[in-house]
C-alpha cells in the first residue's frame, strides 16, 4: 500500500466509524505506532481529521456536532445490530415501549417487529414509518419536525409525554459522561428526551463505545437516571466498572 492509499484507508474508516484507534491501525495495516501517529497528524493538518488522545475523530465530533440521521446510518451498524437484538429481549409481548429518534432507535424497532402485541410511543417519523406494516398500536408525539435527525420535538412533543407512560424506554444519546450524564448537540431534543425519561419505568441508554466519556452541548440527564445501558465489547473497562458502581446493569455485546 502507497503511503497516501494508507492514508486514505484511514479516512475511510474514520468516516465509517466515527473514530480510529492508532494501536488498531497498526495491527490491521501491519506498521509502527510512530508512522500512524505521522499519518495521524498530517490529516489533522488537511483539516481532514481531528487527533485524540490514542486516535483521531473526525472534526465534527464536538459539542456542537449534530450529523444528520443519514450520515450517522453507517457508522457502527453491526454494533447498532447486535445492541438493538439485546434492547428486543428486554421487552416482553404486550408492553408499552418508548423509543427516541436515532439510528440505534431504528434499528431497535426493526428488531421489535418479532412482536404480535405493542405499544410504541416515538417521536420519531422514521420509526413509525417504519412500524406502520405492523400489528402495533403507534403513538407518535407531535411537535415541531427536526428534519436532521427525522424528529418531533417542542412543547406539543413535551407535553403529550406529561400524559404518558411507557413500560421501557429505549433512549440513544451522543454523549454519556458519568461526571455531567447524558447528552445531546439539540437543545430542545434534551428536553423531549428528559421528558420520556420521566414517562418511564424503566430506561435503558442504547448506545456504541464511542459515546462513552464525551459531552455534547445539551444535558439530557444525569448518569443515575438510568436503569440499563446496553453498549458493544469495545467499552473501557474501567468505564464498564463505573457504570456498575453507579448501579447501572450493564449488557455488552
Amino acid at each position: 500500500m502507497l503511503i497516501e492509499e494508507r492514508r486514505q484507508y484511514i479516512l475511510g474508516l474514520a468516516q465509517k466509524n466515527g473514530r480510529v484507534l492508532v494501536e488498531e491501525l497498526s495491527e490491521s495495516i501491519g506498521i509502527s505506532r510512530i508512522t500512524i501517529r505521522k499519518d495521524l497528524d498530517l490529516l489533522q493538518s488537511r483539516g481532514v481529521l481531528q487527533r485524540t488522545h490514542g486516535g483521531a475523530v473526525l472534526p465534527g465530533n464536538g459539542a456542537l456536532s449534530d450529523p444528520s440521521l443519514q450520515e450517522k446510518e453507517g457508522r457502527h451498524s453491526q454494533e447498532k445490530l447486535r445492541i438493538a437484538t439485546a434492547a428486543a429481549n428486554l421487552v416482553q409481548e404486550g408492553q408499552c415501549v418508548l423509543l427516541d429518534s436515532g439510528t440505534t432507535t431504528t434499528a431497535i424497532a426493526r428488531a421489535l417487529k418479532r412482536f404480535s402485541r405493542l405499544t410504541i410511543i416515538t417521536n420519531a417519523v422514521n420509526i413509525a414509518g417504519e412500524l406502520s406494516g405492523t400489528d402495533f398500536e403507534v403513538l407518535l408525539t407531535g411537535g415541531s419536525l427536526r428534519k436532521n435527525s427525522f424528529s418531533l420535538v417542542g412543547p406539543l412533543a413535551e407535553d403529550m409525554l406529561q400524559d404518558m407512560h411507557a413500560d421501557i424506554l429505549f433512549l440513544g444519546v451522543d454523549g454519556f459522561d458519568l461526571e455531567v450524564g447524558l447528552t445531546t448537540p439539540n437543545l430542545m431534543e434534551s428536553r423531549v428526551n428528559r421528558a420520556m425519561v420521566k414517562a418511564s419505568s424503566m430506561v435503558v441508554a442504547v448506545c456504541d463505545s464511542t459515546k462513552f466519556n464525551r459531552r455534547s452541548l445539551s444535558r439530557i440527564v444525569e448518569a443515575t437516571a438510568i436503569h440499563h445501558v446496553i453498549t458493544d465489547n469495545d467499552l473501557p473497562a474501567e468505564t464498564a466498572k463505573a457504570l456498575q458502581a453507579a448501579g447501572i446493569s450493564l449488557t455488552l455485546v
